[in-house]
């Protein structure tokens, strides 16, 4: 089929080409999704199970083991981490990254019927298990509500007020509030008040437990209705509670009389917010997956405006971080960059083709680049960074079809031939060596497009538009430019025209000749270049993935583990104080006591621990980022030297924990911790590591009342009522709830203050005897209360006990250059029989992302080696293209250690994309070798008068993509990527130039003679 005939005497289904990708890419840039960051599942949930009043170590063998024992059963785990505390059992699930997102609904409904089936085992006391799955959720508004004047009360009630009335809001899936402290109904009774009256304890909890419970009363039949029975005089008032009867046995009394009721917010509360130093309540709101982000926040600042009227004198909503605003502004910010980039491709085509065929080429350039968002749009790929930097990424590859049709045509021009045959010649000539060319360019990125853990999903719409816009370009070459250039290129040529009299192409010719007369002395040299930057890729800088651009930085401080979390909130408020003073700040939010909403994807919210407080730090700019870090960590390290930190700025990608980690693993927590306390000790004496700690904290200071079995006979005294006298004293016993419009208050009874603040008073502590009946000290059931250091944080990995080093570089210091340093010296600690160390942070991140992209590169490697083969018939050809592949890190090298960049993981993506525009490069040339050849007139001169003919569209197709992607530069994540793609392409396309002319004399055994003879 003659394609480019077709489309220039049947135009109208070209101008329908034309018209479909034109205003199909408007009407897409108009309605598609927007987003920040691509979005990637995160196949993680946690099963959390209470054991109230259990150690440690009694939940780690009673809760935790018999859970994992059963969930690890499941195929779909890739690992399982879990950490035992006082009370409390949390197991985190990771699925194997063989299972996509939409295989994790099924996966998570057969995980909650392990921990079903695994309930009726767990001990008396634990329980329920609750699984939580929704870590993928993104609230991406996230705000603060504060009013200095008014009580925490009034600020929940206002807040759970904007909640309903924002759930209203089209697009809003889930709104989550935090930072209420929560309220409670307290009953503080004397001990000495109970042992005047000789008032067993329990008669109180009785009382408040059966007076207030919601029982049925029946009903009556009444004619013909039944009359449902609703005794009244449940409590509606707190003071209700005050008139409740309570008896000794000998008669009645008021609690009011014995007792003081009050309503208070909790002492020691789960979360405390503040936002720049005031108490604020959160409102972290969702948006629905299949919704445009910046519409949804569009829309609920409209509703906010709307309420704005109803908002109490002195309440503020401010922004904590606003997702739609921030995608808003780099959506343009890239817009920008793409219309740079189109405005520089064009704009060398003109200068180089001259302005009809830069036209033709330019005008090909932007229906490509409209049609991909066309495509985009009908298969459901949003615009965010890595989509839109795709297409420029790919802007002069868009190029290189049209470039060498158009060429093609105007070759053919000179010679005499009029538009129709000179269309018609160049693209059936040239249309199967393209397609090939442009598949092996495709491919070349498939490696990523086809990884199935979580770094190929963030970067998988890499591949996805590269492939699309790719094919497209093609399509769009072989179609559309022969129509345009029929219509503009104007046939004023003659058979015997010179084509390539230029002073450009005979420099080419004359160097090329002479680089022939010695192609093993050639072959040499290059192989010395090649290995030569191999050798001094030694000295490039490693990484992952970049730190963001966000203006963020996360402060985070732990105390002791078992501080108060009152402790923390005092020194969160030095820390937060001094963190608004500095100049660089514009905003700082306090999270005391557990982490932030996930109001990114790539933020990791810490779980809930009472010392642990996070700062999420908003700057003016991101210039002096590093150096706030800095100033802010030698900060902590002067004020709270005995404090641990973590400094760190907000990232790009998965993968934002702890940058180093060594883990330990055996049975011994002793054993461990003196491996974690060596290995800690070599970290701090490098000196280049920051935030060193271990991930089970310091044991915590634990009373321990030994209770008398004899005497606990003797008087009636049960463990339990030991255990609830404790309670009494210190937290509060939780005995009934209130009930308030849709909420409950717990009722707590509890000893005063004056009774409770002190440990050295436990020993006084009176118990209620029944066998006496009355009172008897604490002291006279126990034989002491001892103090004891004990776990309070036990942690696993894959059902062994493993203790983790933790650190980072020191601020604008590498991760992998501090890793290379430290790991022979931790891989020196001599480990007992038993015991295991493994990596993991960004070492395990890297090193999974690498294996899960080496699993797909063999499917990618034989797709490209079967259409050479298939292009050419033949193993020489496509032995020399790979061959001149290599190649491509000597530009690589050179660039990257003149700018000093390091070469991360979106680097190594554009080193395999370097090899596909080689590859494409190489096809190019070679095809028009082999025409040449054909034609007649020896193959020396076919050799240079080939390389000579595809010079130009080499050259411009290379010089165009490296153009294109100057305004990548500019950006963090994908600046070392460009450099990596445009200092490869540019070193690559001169040796490409002159390798493959002379790998194919040397493989094809061609006498290189003066230019003009025969071989």
């Amino acid at each position: 089929m003659d394609i480019a005939r077709s489309a220039i005497t049947r135009p109208v289904s070209t101008w329908v080409l034309v018209a479909l990708c034109l205003f199909g890419g408007i009407v897409a840039y108009f309605e598609m999704g927007r987003l920040e960051d691509p979005a990637f599942t995160i196949p993680l949930a946690v099963v959390t199970t209470d054991f109230p009043g259990a150690s440690a170590e009694e939940v780690e063998l009673l809760v935790t083991e018999l859970l994992e024992s059963e969930i690890q059963q499941m195929k779909q785990v890739w690992r399982l981490t879990s950490r035992s505390r006082p009370g409390n059992s949390e197991i985190t699930i990771e699925i194997a990254d063989t299972y996509t997102g939409r295989e994790l609904p099924q996966i998570w409904d057969e995980l909650r019927r392990k921990v079903n089936d695994a309930a009726v085992r767990l001990p008396p006391g634990a329980g329920p298990s609750r699984v939580n799955d929704d870590f993928g959720d993104v609230a991406g508004i996230y705000l603060a509500l504060t009013g200095p004047d008014y009580p925490m009360r009034a600020l929940d009630e206002h807040a759970r007020f904007l909640r309903r009335e924002l759930l209203r809001v089209p697009g809003v899936a889930r709104i989550d509030l935090a930072g209420y402290p929560g309220e409670r109904i307290v009953v503080e009774v004397s001990q000495a008040e109970l042992a005047a009256l000789g008032l067993p304890p329990a008669a109180i909890f009785n009382a408040l437990e059966q007076d207030n419970a919601v029982r049925p009363s029946g009903a009556l039949r009444g004619g013909d209705f039944a009359l449902r029975v609703a005794p009244d005089g449940a409590f509606t008032v707190p003071e209700d509670i005050a008139e409740l009867p309570v008896s000794n046995g000998r008669g009645s009394f008021r609690l009011g009389d014995v007792a003081t009721i009050r309503r208070e917010y909790d002492e020691r509360p789960a979360q405390l917010i503040r936002f720049n130093g005031e108490p604020a309540i959160t409102l972290a709101i969702a948006a629905r997956t299949d919704t445009n982000i910046v519409a949804v926040g569009q829309a609920v600042d409209r509703r906010l405006a709307a309420l704005e009227g109803q908002t109490p004198v002195g309440m503020r909503l401010a922004s904590i971080y606003d997702q739609p605003a921030v995608v808003d502004k780099a959506i343009g910010a890239f817009l920008f960059s793409l219309t740079l980039s189109v405005a520089i491709v064009i704009l060398a085509l003109c200068v180089s083709m001259g302005w009809r065929a830069g036209i033709i080429v330019g005008s090909v350039l932007l229906l490509t680049v409209l049609g991909t968002l066309f495509v985009m749009y009908l298969i459901g790929v949003e615009m965010e960074r890595i989509s839109l930097g795709a297409l420029i990424i790919a802007m002069g590859m868009l190029v290189d079809n049209a470039i060498v049709v158009c060429e093609g045509m105007l070759v053919r021009l000179r010679r005499g031939m009029d538009q129709m045959d000179a269309a018609s010649t160049a693209v059936r000539q040239a249309r199967w060596p393209l397609l090939g060319a442009t598949v092996v360019g495709v491919l070349a990125f498939s490696g990523i497009g086809l990884s199935p853990d979580a770094t190929g999903e963030f970067l998988g719409g890499l591949f996805a538009v590269i492939a699309v816009s790719l094919l497209l370009s093609w399509v769009l070459a072989v179609t559309v430019t022969p129509l345009f250039g029929y219509y503009l290129l104007p046939a004023t040529g003659s058979p015997e025209a010179p084509l390539y009299d230029h002073r450009m192409f005979r420099h080419y010719r004359e160097v090329l000749d002479r680089v022939l007369q010695v192609r093993w002395l050639a072959l040499a040299g290059l192989l010395l270049m090649l290995g030569s930057s191999i050798w001094g890729f030694r000295f490039v800088t490693q990484g992952f993935f970049p730190d963001s651009n966000a203006p963020l930085l996360y402060v985070n401080y732990w105390l002791a583990q078992g501080a108060d979390i009152r402790a923390t909130a005092r020194d969160a408020g030095v820390i937060d104080e001094y963190l608004r003073s500095h100049p660089e700040v514009a905003t700082v939010t306090t999270l005391v006591g557990s982490g932030a909403a996930r109001f990114m994807l790539t933020y990791e919210p810490e779980m809930p621990d009472p010392s642990y407080v996070q700062f999420i730090v908003r700057t003016h700019g991101i210039e002096r980022l590093d150096e706030l870090a800095v100033e802010v960590d030698r900060w902590l390290a002067g004020r709270f030297p005995d404090g641990e930190r973590r400094v760190l700025r907000a990232a790009f990608g998965p993968g934002a924990g702890p940058k180093i980690e060594a883990r330990f693993s055996g049975p011994s927590a002793s054993e461990l911790r003196r491996l974690g306390a060596e290995a800690e000790t070599a970290m701090r004496e490098d000196g280049g590591l920051v935030s060193i700690r271990n991930d089970w904290r310091r044991p915590e200071i634990v009373l321990v009342p030994r209770l008398d079995p004899v005497r606990a006979r003797e008087t009636g005294i049960a463990r339990s009522d030991l255990q609830d006298a404790l309670l009494m004293a210190s937290d509060g016993l939780p005995t009934g709830s209130f009930r308030e419009g849709d909420q409950l208050l717990p009722i707590l009874v509890r000893a005063p203050l004056e009774e409770r603040d002190d440990p050295a008073l436990l020993q006084d502590r009176l118990l209620w005897s029944p066998q006496r009946p009355g009172f008897v000290p604490l002291a006279e059931v126990t034989t002491g209360i001892d103090v004891e250091n004990r776990e309070a944080l036990i942690r696993r990995l894959d059902r062994a006990r493993t203790l983790t080093v933790e650190a980072d570089p020191a601020p604008g210091g590498n991760t992998v250059a501090s890793f290379n340093r430290i790991r022979p010296v931790i891989e020196a600690i001599e480990l007992p029989p038993g015991y295991e160390l493994s990596w993991g942070g960004e070492y395990e991140n890297t090193e999974r992302a690498n294996e899960s992209l080496a699993r797909q590169l063999p499917i990618s490697f034989i797709g490209m080696v079967l259409v050479i083969v298939l292009l050419f018939g033949a193993l020489r050809e496509s032995l020399l293209i790979w061959l001149v592949v290599p190649m491509a890190i000597i530009g690589v090298t050179l660039g990257l250690l003149a700018t000093g960049l390091p070469f991360t993981f979106p680097a190594l993506l554009g080193f395999l994309g370097l090899s596909g525009m080689l590859i494409k490069n190489a096809i190019v040339l070679l095809d028009e070798i082999h025409l040449q050849r054909r034609a007649g007139g020896g193959s020396y001169r076919a050799v240079l008068d080939g390389s000579v003919a595809r010079l130009r569209p080499v050259v411009l197709a290379s010089t165009t993509t490296i153009l294109g992607m100057i305004p990548l530069l500019a950006d963090r994540f994908f600046i070392s990527m460009a450099v990596t793609m445009m200092s490869g392409l540019a070193f690559a396309t001169l040796l490409t130039l002159v390798a493959v002319p002379v790998l194919y004399v040397i493989l094809y055994r061609i006498r290189p003679e003066p230019a003009g003879g025969t071989a």
